[in-house]
């Protein structure tokens, strides 16, 4: 069974970066699109970048700019470049495979179907 695994989460200070990194056991066939999604306490989970297999990006707006979603096919990895981070980005922060409906690759958490365990980003001021 195809198991994605989140690394690269940690502390910085606003204004700093990070990487995360998501590499997966094995691909599965149905994962026509790969996801960052993220989420605090109290809120629902938030879709914040998708990349299909043709490469195209999807990034939600407060992110745009500061972030950016690549995968290595060949180390069957996503990954999500994070710059320019902020307080209101502190969440857990999860990559997820998912379906394409065609539509392109959107941030709907309900096309997701396989998921990591996350991990941790804290910006502090």
């Amino acid at each position: 069974q195809a198991q994605l695994m989140e690394s690269g989460g940690g502390s910085v200070r606003a204004g700093g970066s990070l990487r995360l990194s998501c590499p997966a056991s094995a691909y599965r066939d149905s994962w026509k699109c790969m996801g960052w999604f993220r989420q605090t306490p109290g809120k629902e989970r938030e879709g914040v970048a998708a990349i299909a297999n043709d490469a195209k990006t999807t990034y939600v707006d407060s992110v745009k700019g500061r972030f950016t979603i690549s995968k290595d096919n060949s180390k069957n990895t996503l990954y999500l470049e994070m710059n320019s981070l902020k307080p209101e980005d502190t969440a857990l922060y999860f990559c997820a495979g998912g379906m394409n409906y065609g539509l392109g690759c959107r941030l709907r958490v309900s096309e997701y179907h396989d998921w990591g365990p996350g991990t941790q980003v804290t910006v502090s001021t």
